[in-house]
């Protein structure tokens, strides 16, 4: 450093009569390359501080804090299904007992039941939660509605109509109700339930997954059938929502952390996450998020907060569990980290997520938030963090 302040002061020592524009250019640059590489050092220091544990546990404690503060919905409704499962993850990585008490107090004003609606994966997923505190507080009561009632899913049969010609008929089910019957079949023992969900799972692969694009359309209204009704993003592209494959790769996240080694499925799920976790990495914009659009993001601008949060969530697990290279996905992971900081708001919300829909919108900005947008981000943060503490 000493150094280069000589050089500078022996650059500026400059008589009127030995005034030269060339030399006065160059004091300039070296000038603002000094300032430059501050700035920039800063900046990295600023960015390395965001993967620090205390950081993490900080922020994610900071998020669960102020959703549990504005609570928004039916506390079974697939929203908060969503949501719960991150304040899970975000009480096995914190430890704050308000998490817990959050959860079990949640459970009680449900009376233990899930949504209403038998075939609808969305009344399924705050099952979830249920089971995850059916493990801590070893209690059958807490369990017992959801059991009944996926009992009665698995016997009455489903009937389709118009485009629900499967039970699981648009991605985010994905999400939703596997992770809860695999979770219950690990926790009572009987594999039916897991195996009734591997079924179902197949049958949603088979109709909405891309093997081109490695994506899964949303339902079958995305699905390219070559007619005139084929719907297509502004650039020709097809149409992948953001939110939808991120409901995907969260889901898939949750299912194989729950099956047993050697389990017949599980290669299926891998493969599955391998070849999405590789899409996604590809489509990653500068700022380290994912546009609501995935295959159009110039029409979309803005990164959507939870669709990066899921993907964040997926590929921080990916790596922790070996099934993703570290060299190729760390990068991705801490660039996608660093973008989730930023959406998240001085009073504590985390902005920038795209509202309650089915296609990739642009109606959103750092004022907009869901509770499922939390739920991702505190997921993303569970897993993150585990980077950071080995």
């Amino acid at each position: 450093m000493r150094n280069n302040k000589n050089s500078f002061y022996k650059m500026i020592l400059i008589t009127k009569n030995e005034f030269n524009p060339l030399k006065m250019n160059k004091i300039l640059i070296f000038f603002l390359s000094l300032i430059l590489s501050g700035f920039l050092s800063e900046l990295d220091a600023q960015n390395e501080s965001v993967f620090k544990p205390r950081h993490i546990k900080k922020v994610m404690t900071r998020a669960a804090v102020w959703q549990l503060g504005n609570p928004k919905h039916e506390l079974w409704d697939w929203t908060n299904g969503a949501f719960y499962a991150g304040i899970s993850a975000a009480y096995r990585t914190t430890n704050d007992t308000k998490l817990l008490d959050a959860m079990l107090e949640m459970g009680e004003k449900n009376n233990w039941k899930p949504g209403p609606r038998l075939h609808h994966a969305d009344d399924h997923v705050i099952g979830q939660t249920y089971v995850d505190l059916f493990r801590l507080k070893n209690d059958a009561r807490l369990i017992q509605p959801f059991t009944q009632q996926m009992d009665s899913f698995l016997t009455i049969p489903f009937q389709p109509h118009g485009i629900e010609v499967i039970t699981w008929w648009w991605c985010d089910a994905l999400f939703m109700a596997p992770p809860a019957l695999v979770k219950l079949s690990v926790t009572t023992g009987d594999k039916k339930y897991m195996e009734k969900s591997d079924h179902l799972y197949h049958e949603c692969y088979n109709l909405l997954y891309d093997k081109e694009e490695k994506l899964f359309a949303r339902d079958l209204n995305f699905v390219i059938k070559d007619e005139a009704t084929d719907r297509r993003e502004a650039n020709g592209e097809k149409i992948f929502w953001s939110r939808g494959n991120g409901w995907v790769m969260g889901g898939l996240v949750l299912i194989m952390s729950e099956l047993p080694d050697g389990y017949p499925e599980r290669l299926f799920y891998e493969t599955i996450f391998r070849q999405m976790a590789e899409r996604i990495a590809e489509l990653q914009q500068e700022d380290g998020l994912w546009r609501s659009s995935l295959l159009d993001p110039d029409s979309y601008p803005g990164g959507e907060a939870s669709g990066s949060g899921f993907y964040t969530f997926a590929l921080a697990w990916g790596i922790n569990n070996g099934i993703l290279d570290t060299e190729k996905y760390l990068t991705v992971v801490r660039k996608a980290w660093i973008g989730l900081n930023t959406l998240l708001q001085a009073d504590g919300h985390v902005g920038w997520c795209q509202p309650i829909g089915a296609d990739p919108r642009k109606n959103f900005t750092s004022e907009s938030w869901e509770v499922y947008g939390t739920g991702a981000f505190l997921l993303a943060g569970s897993e993150v963090i585990k980077l950071y503490q080995k």
